[in-house]
């Protein structure tokens, strides 16, 4: 199910333009969430644009909508909850300041690459606990 959901969130990602899609499986290190997913706009506009891009899939490609969003006031930082997966959508100097990638992983890191997007799958095992 969750899986059809995230399949549902990277594409509304990338249909925004937005850029460096990274998920991360958080779900050894965290009781909160299995999985995050990150991704970088080019400005504030971009990012709140992409927070709606990503409800509006959300809810009628699957039927849901999310826990919680913070941060669409400032649109530097939103972060959108949708309980086993949590979206964040950033600035650059916003992601490159807090690097959630290596608060959350080790240096083992595996990239796929896609059309226009580094996505990092993470295994369990080389996350922190």
């Amino acid at each position: 199910m969750e899986n059809t959901l995230k399949k549902i969130i990277v594409s509304s990602l990338k249909n925004a333009k937005v850029f460096d899609i990274t998920r991360l499986d958080v779900r050894s290190s965290s009781s909160v969430t299995d999985e995050m997913i990150i991704a970088t706009g080019s400005s504030t506009r971009q990012v709140k644009a992409a927070c709606r891009h990503v409800l509006i899939d959300a809810k009628t490609q699957f039927g849901t909508i999310p826990i919680g969003i913070e941060g669409e006031d400032v649109s530097e930082w939103i972060l959108i909850d949708f309980g086993d997966i949590v979206i964040h959508i950033m600035l650059k100097s916003i992601r490159e300041f807090y690097n959630l990638e290596r608060l959350w992983s080790f240096s083992n890191i595996h990239e796929e690459e896609t059309v226009s997007n580094i996505e990092i799958t993470i295994p369990p095992q080389q996350l922190c606990k």
